[in-house]
C-alpha cells in the first residue's frame, strides 16, 4: 500500500492528525495535498511555519526536526474521502496512533477534525458517546498529552472559513506553548 510517512520525533510540540491520506496527498508525497486544502494556507497566516514554506517530503522533515511539528494520520489506508474508510481500517490503525502517542510525547496532539478524534476515541481508546468540542479537550489521549481539535481543512467543510482555521491553528500553536510552560520545573 503505498501511503505518506509519519513524520515523528521524541517531544515534538505540535503531532498533526488527520483522518488519512487523500490519493492527491500520496501523489504530491505530503500531507494535505490536495490543491484546494486550506491547512497549509491557514498553516502560513497562523505564522506556524515561515510565510513563504512550500510544503514537499524535505520540508515536512524540516518542519519535525527543526520545529517541532510531526505528522501522522488515524488511519494510513488512502482513499478519496472519509465515507471510504472502514470500521476494520480504524481497528487497525488507532492503536499505532497509540502507540505513537505514547513513545513520542508529544505536548499537543492536534486533531484534524471532530471525527477524528472521535474515532480515536473509539477504536484507540475505546471510548464511546463522548461529546467533542473543538479546542482542548478535558482527557489526555495518552499520558502528558493534550489533545486539541480543530475544524477540518478539508474543502469538503466549507462550514469553516480560512479565518476560522488560522484562529483555530493559533490555538493550537498556544495550547503547545501552555503546555511547554507547564512541564517546566519552579524555580527555587
Amino acid at each position: 500500500m503505498e501511503t505518506l510517512p509519519d513524520y515523528l520525533a521524541v517531544d515534538l510540540r505540535l503531532l498533526v492528525i488527520g483522518l488519512n491520506p487523500s490519493p492527491a496527498s500520496v501523489a504530491a508525497g505530503y500531507y494535505y495535498g490536495h490543491p484546494r486544502n486550506r491547512f497549509w494556507p491557514a498553516m502560513r497566516e497562523a505564522s506556524l511555519v515561515p510565510a513563504d514554506f512550500l510544503p514537499s517530503p524535505e520540508n515536512l522533515a524540516w518542519l519535525c526536526n527543526e520545529r517541532g511539528i510531526g505528522f501522522t494520520d488515524i488511519v494510513k489506508r488512502p482513499t478519496p474521502g472519509g465515507a471510504d474508510l472502514r470500521a476494520a481500517d480504524y481497528r487497525h490503525w488507532a492503536p499505532v496512533l497509540s502507540a505513537h502517542l505514547r513513545a513520542c510525547r508529544p505536548r499537543v496532539a492536534w486533531f484534524n477534525g471532530k471525527g477524528v478524534y472521535r474515532n480515536y476515541l473509539r477504536y484507540g481508546l475505546g471510548r464511546t458517546g463522548e461529546r467533542v468540542e473543538l479546542g482542548c479537550q478535558a482527557e489526555p489521549p495518552a499520558p502528558n498529552v493534550v489533545a486539541f481539535v480543530t475544524p477540518n481543512p478539508s474543502p469538503a467543510n466549507a462550514a469553516f472559513d480560512l479565518a476560522t482555521l488560522v484562529a483555530w491553528y493559533r490555538a493550537a500553536g498556544e495550547a503547545s506553548a501552555e503546555a511547554a510552560m507547564s512541564t517546566q520545573p519552579e524555580a527555587e
